[in-house]
């Protein structure tokens, strides 16, 4: 009699469950006219991203210069010719590091932020003030303030090094710590934004798990891995998507810090793009590149969305 009590329970309970969901769906439905508000925003994705994708395709078949009004049909030229340039693994080397290297950085320094600002500390408002302020600043702007620090003459950070009777360093044209000083830059301006959605996600968290955890025994790490970890797994989908992104295309810091510099120790796709196309009227190859570029980050950040939203616990 238990049993039958038992799946008579559960069938009620999986009809009621079925009931919410379907009243759920039907509250949800909106008339037609109210779809219609979505014309505006495809016409703009349609003229402004949509059609100048497919022209990028088109035109990496070609050897437009840019600026001609005439251009020939190249083929699958400017593809072979990129498998074959001896520049492309570096280039897409150092894209992989900003990209990744930007991703992981931003996200334990902006989690380290937020567990700490999430606590009940005296001046926390101003400190999260401070941290976000980088993020309203230009890209661009905020490379050249710290191109201005680790400048070979007259930065700030060979000043100091002049003051202690030793040599001038030239960080910035040097390949081996460029690259992770161009990371370093972009870690330090768009980190705010990973901590704020951190926030979000920790004050998200109710606070009766941890209550249930600190009567469990659980020690403050234990609560961590197991209690703020897991639901604050969508914050991280969220963060890291976003930061692969960015980190991927990234132009403007590199650009005021190095130029690519020297030589192609520092490009990333999208600089190399920038000097194909306006220096060396070379726009075909450049959309060539811009293929690459989009199929990068398109496989890179679809395959961490699908891997991390698999991680995700509902509350």
């Amino acid at each position: 009699m238990a049993d039958v009590a038992a799946v008579s329970d559960k069938g009620v309970h999986q009809d009621t469950v079925l009931n919410t969901k379907r009243k759920r769906k039907k509250s949800i439905q909106s008339p037609f006219w109210l779809n219609l508000m979505y014309l505006p925003v495809l016409l703009l994705f349609c003229v402004f991203i949509f059609y100048p994708f497919l022209k990028g395709i088109r035109l990496s078949f070609t050897n437009w210069d840019g600026y001609s009004p005439t251009f020939d049909w190249v083929g699958i030229s400017n593809y072979i010719r990129m498998l074959h340039d001896p520049n492309i693994g570096i280039v897409v080397k150092n894209t992989l590091i900003y990209g990744v290297g930007s991703t992981l950085f931003q996200n334990i320094v902006g989690l380290l932020y937020a567990l700490l600002l999430n606590k009940s500390i005296r001046g926390r408002g101003i400190v999260r003030t401070i941290v976000y302020l980088p993020v309203i600043v230009s890209p661009l702007i905020m490379g050249y303030i710290w191109y201005f620090f680790f400048q070979y003459n007259s930065g700030a950070l060979n000043d100091v090094i002049g003051l202690f009777g030793h040599a001038k360093i030239n960080l910035l044209a040097n390949p081996q710590l460029n690259v992770w000083i161009i990371t370093f830059v972009n870690t330090y301006q768009y980190l705010g934004i990973a901590m704020v959605i951190y926030l979000a996600g920790l004050q998200s968290i109710p606070k009766d798990y941890y209550e249930a955890a600190e009567l469990d025994g659980a020690t403050p790490l234990a609560k961590f891995f197991h209690v703020t970890w897991p639901l604050l797994m969508p914050s991280v989908t969220i963060n890291v998507v976003l930061n692969l992104i960015g980190g991927l295309k990234l132009f403007d810091v590199i650009t005021a810090l190095t130029n690519g510099g020297p030589g192609y120790a520092s490009q990333s796709l999208s600089t190399m793009m920038y000097k194909l196309y306006f220096a060396e009227q070379d726009a075909g190859y450049a959309a060539t590149l811009g293929n690459l570029m989009f199929v990068m980050i398109t496989v890179i950040s679809v395959t961490a969305l699908m891997y991390l939203r698999r991680k995700e616990v509902e509350q």
